[in-house]
């Protein structure tokens, strides 16, 4: 017997709908490359997406067919958004931070047809061009006075493109599971990986998203996402504000801690979403100028862990309570939420702060388990470590034109994380698999061992790789970042250690650099950094 319930597509374009209709006056405040700030309503948003679609339809692009862009955080690339996947054709969001040879395999494999950028990287596109063999056309993300001259060839201004065209367009239905847009991973070996997210699966995860144990967004709540929209989609926050009209800050290229303070003490944000690097920086900045971030209220991190020390430094010096998120680009991407509740309300400040720094409890669609090599479940006691599978309605099943099934088990994706999951189901990433050291049969993290070394005040960043050992296998080599005019030695950051981790896992050498490699998402890059110190630790013992 089947429910007697209305059978309708859960689309994109549905959202925007929602939003002219329900949240018309709603805000959205964009830096923009040329350094104004704009801002105009949801109605407006809307309107121009149907511009949007009506350029598309001119282009001659089809349902199915693959619209890039290459842009920053901003009003254009909001429009970008719905007007593409709304029109049923696939936005495939661009990471403008991957080296030219894989921008250039990622939009050839996606054949591209035509690619909407921003200003900034004009001159990126300008070195690949000849090598990017689908795209038919440019469109520059601007206005007519400020078009550039380009070599790209047969190149647009988008404005000028939008003023030609009506702002009726009719949305299309078609299957809710038709491909609605496209990420490309940037941490795995080789060439990166397509994700490709459909309309279903981005509407319920935006649906999952805004809830008080996710994100916690409402019409009355302002955010600013510095999580970009060339990365895994902002985490879906476009598509959550279309669903609660929430107040959006787009902060286009300014990212540095001044230029956010900027646009914080103007449009007063409750809620920032970004990743570790970003807000030490603006944490730094504040320090610098000796202001609080009165209107902030909860501070979103992923991409990477934060350390107990910026846990502490939101909480005590700017009274905001800092969230920790975890997911990844082919989980669309949200897998748990450390969101505040009654229980962390009663713990003492430390104990929460401990319970803070975990990547939370999953929220209501994805499930997860911890597994041996064999593939059998391990227990959730909060102890036990094994590799993390994941699975639910906005998880990956398969990789765009690629047959590699080599994290699919069972109909459960392998993230390729190491972590514990506690008896109520909080998850912790002890490491990712590669990363993990194996020193005489017993593990050690070496994202705890960088947490705790980055929370000494005279470092900027660590990195803890494993080396190898004439004994143990492998030990811990840590690289460390100091601040500028600092005379720190070793024996200082080995002292600080000594009573935040357990002795066995103290590293074996530390060795201060000027700076550390990171992939396009801004998580460190460790491969080369194995690479270079493997044998640092059997070098010195031979000297």
């Amino acid at each position: 017997m089947l429910g007697l319930i209305m059978d309708r597509p859960l689309l994109i374009s549905g959202l925007l709908e929602h939003a002219e209709q329900t949240h018309p006056g709603s805000e959205i405040v964009s830096r923009r490359c040329e350094g104004d700030i704009h801002r105009y309503t949801m109605r407006d948003a809307a309107q121009r997406a149907r511009k949007v679609a009506n350029v598309l339809a001119r282009m001659g692009i089809q349902q199915g067919d693959r619209v890039a862009t290459l842009a920053w955080n901003g009003y254009r690339h909001f429009e970008l958004y719905f007007g593409v996947s709304g029109s049923g054709a696939v936005l495939h969001t661009i990471n403008p931070r991957l080296f030219a040879e894989q921008l250039s395999f990622i939009i050839n494999h996606a054949e591209d047809r035509w690619i909407f950028v921003d200003l900034t990287f004009v001159p990126l596109l300008e070195s690949i061009k000849d090598q990017i063999t689908s795209v038919e056309g440019f469109v520059v993300l601007c206005d007519e006075d400020k078009m550039p001259q380009t070599s790209l060839p047969n190149a647009h201004c988008y404005e000028t493109l939008l003023a030609k065209e009506s702002d009726v367009f009719i949305w299309p239905e078609f299957d809710e599971r038709n491909a609605a847009s496209m990420c490309y991973t940037s941490g795995t070996t080789g060439n990166p990986k397509g994700v490709v997210y459909s309309h279903r699966s981005t509407v319920i995860h935006a649906m999952a998203s805004i809830g008080e144990e996710a994100l916690g967004l409402a019409s009355t709540s302002c955010f600013l996402p510095v999580v970009p929209m060339f990365h895994v989609n902002a985490w879906g926050t476009p598509y959550s504000a279309a669903i609660t009209g929430a107040k959006q800050v787009f902060p286009g290229p300014g990212m540095d801690g001044a230029s956010l303070w900027e646009l914080i003490e103007a449009e007063k944000p409750d809620l920032l979403l970004g990743v570790p690097t970003v807000w030490l920086m603006l944490l730094n900045h504040m320090d610098s100028i000796g202001k609080k971030l009165e209107s902030v209220k909860n501070v979103v991190v992923g991409g990477s862990a934060a350390p107990l020390s910026m846990i502490r430094a939101f909480q005590e010096k700017h009274d905001a309570f800092l969230i920790h998120a975890w997911g990844m680009t082919e989980m669309s991407p949200i897998g748990t939420v450390n969101a505040h509740n009654n229980h962390m309300e009663q713990l003492p400040l430390e104990e929460r702060y401990l319970l803070q720094a975990k990547q939370g409890r999953p929220v209501y669609g994805v499930e997860m388990k911890i597994v041996n090599d064999q593939n059998e479940e391990l227990p959730r006691d909060g102890e036990t470590f094994g590799r993390l599978l994941v699975r639910g309605p906005w998880i990956i099943s398969g990789y765009y034109k690629n047959d590699d099934r080599s994290n699919f088990i069972d109909g459960w994706f392998d993230t390729g994380d190491v972590a514990t999951i506690s008896p109520d189901n909080y998850l912790t990433i002890v490491d990712r698999s590669k990363d993990v050291i194996k020193s005489g049969g017993e593990w050690i993290s070496s994202i705890d061992l960088e947490n705790a070394a980055v929370g000494h005040p005279e470092l900027v960043e660590c990195c803890v790789i494993g080396a190898r050992h004439p004994k143990w296998d492998e030990r811990p080599l840590l690289l460390a970042i100091r601040k500028e005019g600092s005379n720190l030695t070793e024996q200082d950051i080995m002292d600080y250690l000594s009573d935040k981790i357990a002795k066995w896992w103290m590293p074996d050498a530390i060795i201060f650099v000027d700076s550390l490699p990171h992939t396009a998402t801004g998580k460190l890059l460790k491969v080369n950094l194995r690479k270079e110190y493997e044998n640092h630790l059997l070098t010195t013992a031979e000297a």
